[in-house]
C-alpha cells in the first residue's frame, strides 16, 4: 500500500513540474513515468488517464496555492499592502522560474486553459472552478476591508476581484511571452487604481 501511495504521489510531482514547463500535449505517459520514477506499465493502475493525472496536478497546486494566496491575503497590516504581497509572491515565482531554467513559467492554470480547455471539458470545468475560487478568496477579503474601513466604498466589490485576477493572469501570460518577469511589476499600482486609491510616490 505504501509502495502504490508513493507511485501515485511522485506521478503528480513529475505533473506539476513538467506541466508548469512544457505544452500538456507535448507530455507523453512515458515522460511522466520516467521523471516519476515509475514504471510505464504502472502508470493506468494510479490512473485512468493522462486526463485524470491532469485533474489531480491541477486540485494538488490548487491546494498548494490556495494555502499561499489565504496566508498572504489573511496577514497582519492594510489591504493593500496585502494584495501587494500576494503580488510580490507571484512575481518571485517567475524570478525563480528564470533563474532555475531561463524561461518564465507561466501559471499552470492559465497555460492549461489556453492549450486544453476548449477540447477537455473536465479539465475546463476544474480551471473555471479554481479561477471562480481566486476571484471569491480575493472578493471577500475585498469586502471584509471596506466594511471595516480599510478600504474606500466599491460600486462592485466581486468585479474589482474579477478585474484583479485577471489583471495578475494577464500579466503573468506577458511575462511568460517576453519572458520577463518585470512585466509584474504594474500590478499594484494597477489594482490600486481600481480599488480608487493612489499609490505613494517612490521615496
Amino acid at each position: 500500500m505504501a509502495r502504490s501511495s508513493d507511485g501515485r504521489e511522485r506521478l503528480i510531482e513529475a505533473g506539476v513540474e513538467l506541466f508548469s514547463q512544457r505544452p500538456y500535449g507535448s507530455i507523453g505517459v512515458a515522460e511522466l513515468c520516467a521523471r516519476a520514477g515509475v514504471n510505464k506499465g504502472s502508470f493506468y493502475y494510479f490512473f485512468p488517464s493522462k486526463e485524470s493525472l491532469a485533474l489531480a496536478v491541477i486540485d494538488r497546486h490548487w491546494t498548494w496555492q490556495k494555502g499561499v494566496w489565504t496566508g498572504i491575503l489573511d496577514g497582519p497590516g492594510p489591504m493593500p499592502e496585502r494584495l501587494r504581497g500576494l503580488f510580490d509572491a507571484t512575481a518571485q515565482m517567475q524570478v525563480d522560474a528564470v533563474t532555475g531554467t531561463g524561461w518564465v513559467a507561466g501559471c499552470l492554470f492559465g497555460n492549461l486553459a489556453l492549450e486544453v480547455s476548449s477540447q477537455n471539458e473536465p479539465v475546463r470545468a476544474a480551471l473555471q472552478e479554481i479561477f471562480d475560487e481566486q476571484i471569491e478568496l480575493i472578493s471577500s477579503r475585498l469586502g471584509a476591508a471596506v466594511e471595516s474601513g480599510d478600504l474606500p466604498s466599491l460600486p462592485d466589490v466581486d468585479a474589482a476581484a474579477k478585474a484583479i485576477v485577471a489583471q495578475l493572469e494577464g500579466l503573468v501570460l506577458f511575462a511568460k511571452v517576453f519572458n520577463d518577469p518585470s512585466q509584474l511589476d504594474g500590478l499594484w499600482r494597477n489594482s490600486l487604481a481600481l480599488l480608487g486609491l493612489t499609490a505613494p510616490a517612490p521615496a
